[in-house]
């Protein structure tokens, strides 16, 4: 068979965009629409007696769908790559990382990055210093004496697009068929590249997500819910690929094929979250994405509740933003029938059920009722604490650690309690949205250590 990692590929422009991608307009328009339609149909469903009916049928399709993802199986895991073969059979990798004062974490991950167990010379490593104003690019500049396959691209302080615009100015001067993309804090296994690669040998792959896991989950509560967090994402990216649904890119530890990120025109510099759009823009040029639960890439969880919220609904609002940009494409069924199926459960179930909840129980409590939607929240509660106590079984049989009956249970109903704060997060952010976006900006998440000072060894 004819391998699909040529020597001297010949790598595709990003002018190769498939679709006419929408640039952001209007979204506090439409964010505005949406809010005003979801407190008039809650209201409306109040009002009228079949409203109890319709949230009863919204239900049951809602579970159906959540059924059939909990009894199907996951796929299962590639067998990493055998290093026994000439180099030149081995696709050639590029690792990108966008920094912006990340002198107290960049230099471990740089170095951990260029002593991967993969031919040296069929990968690359690429720092943009994003304009940083602390000791980044001294730290860069010792390092790459030190590593021949490590590049740096500074920016300047005119060059906008954030991380987005990062990596787009950095793609060109790329040689790889496979781009990885890590943040400064990420802390990554040397076998990361043999494990990754061969999920890539389907032509349909268009990208690989590597399973995140929180490195100082037992910091506090917070940090402990993000770590269960991770068990439920896990499982829910599994389930919901294993049912033909939409696998999601989480930014640390994500791997796209060259010429599925080219016929996406790139990173969308018009978007806070670079990750999720991008998702969008492969599945809707009908590339797969696949997830990787061994090994995990760890990074640093917020520690403070106020870093938590701000750190969540950027994330929450970018997510919504894909919803407001790419509705006329996903309404054409671009996706297909699972996956724009898939999309738009739960589409309703983290956006559309939280932003109800309010006119919800405001109209519970002039009607002296339960609440109309409590069949609906209740199904979204189970399916929570279902996945994330599977996904935290997998992780621990992938990590072979064995903790108590007991240890799981107070995890998973710690981690659910911890999620609720979802519900808060995504009925304020879509309100908000209608008045006020976010400005698209530069976001560097406040490291443990940020006061340490890396000096090489």
């Amino acid at each position: 068979m004819k391998s699909p990692w040529p020597e001297d590929p010949e790598l595709p422009q990003l002018s190769e965009v498939e679709i006419d991608y929408p640039e952001g307009e209007g979204r506090r328009r439409k964010a505005a629409l949406m809010l005003a339609l979801i407190w008039s149909c809650t209201i409306a469903l109040h009002l009228f007696s079949v409203g109890f009916w319709a949230v009863c049928g919204l239900t049951t399709v809602i579970s159906m769908h959540w059924l059939r993802m909990i009894r199907a199986s996951a796929l299962p895991t590639e067998e990493p790559l055998n290093l026994d073969k000439p180099e030149t059979e081995y696709p050639f990798v590029s690792l990108l990382v966008s920094a912006k004062n990340e002198e107290a974490v960049l230099g471990s991950l740089v170095k951990t990055l260029c002593k991967l167990d993969y031919p040296a010379e069929r990968y690359e490593v690429w720092i943009v210093d994003d304009n940083s104003t602390d000791k980044t690019p001294d730290v860069l500049a010792q390092l790459s004496e030190e590593y021949a396959q490590l590049h740096v691209l500074r920016r300047s302080e005119e060059d906008g697009g954030g991380k987005s615009g990062a990596l787009n100015q950095v793609l060109p001067m790329t040689q790889g068929d496979i781009i990885g993309v890590f943040d400064a804090d990420a802390q990554v296994s040397a076998d990361l590249l043999c494990r990754v690669l061969p999920l890539f040998d389907d032509p349909q792959m268009g990208a690989v997500q590597v399973r995140k896991q929180i490195a100082n989950a037992d910091t506090n509560f917070w940090t402990r819910g993000q770590s269960a967090e991770m068990g439920l994402d896990l499982y829910l990216q599994q389930q919901r690929i294993a049912v033909g649904g939409v696998g999601e890119l989480r930014g640390n530890g994500q791997f796209v094929r060259r010429q599925a990120l080219a016929s996406c025109g790139g990173w969308n510099e018009a978007t806070i979250t670079d990750d999720l759009d991008l998702t969008f823009r492969l599945h809707l040029n009908h590339w797969d994405i696949g997830i990787l639960p061994v090994p995990a890439v760890r990074e640093e969880g917020v520690t403070r509740a106020i870093a938590l919220w701000h750190q969540r609904n950027r994330w929450a609002e970018g997510g919504y933003q894909r919803y407001l940009d790419y509705w006329p494409l996903i309404i054409r069924n671009r996706l297909g029938p699972r996956k724009t199926f898939d999309l738009v459960v739960f589409w309703f179930a983290q956006y559309v059920l939280p932003t109800a909840a309010v006119p919800d129980l405001v109209m519970a409590t002039a009607r002296n009722q339960l609440p109309l939607l409590m069949p609906m929240t209740s199904v979204t509660m189970l399916l929570s604490l279902v996945g994330m106590w599977n996904g935290l079984d997998r992780i621990r049989k992938a990590e072979q650690i064995a903790p108590t009956p007991l240890v799981m249970f107070l995890q998973t109903v710690r981690g659910t309690l911890y999620t609720c704060h979802w519900f808060l997060v995504m009925a304020c952010v879509t309100a908000r949205m209608s008045i006020r976006p976010k400005r698209l900006k530069w976001v560097k998440t406040l490291r443990q250590d940020d006061y340490q000072i890396y000096v090489p060894d």
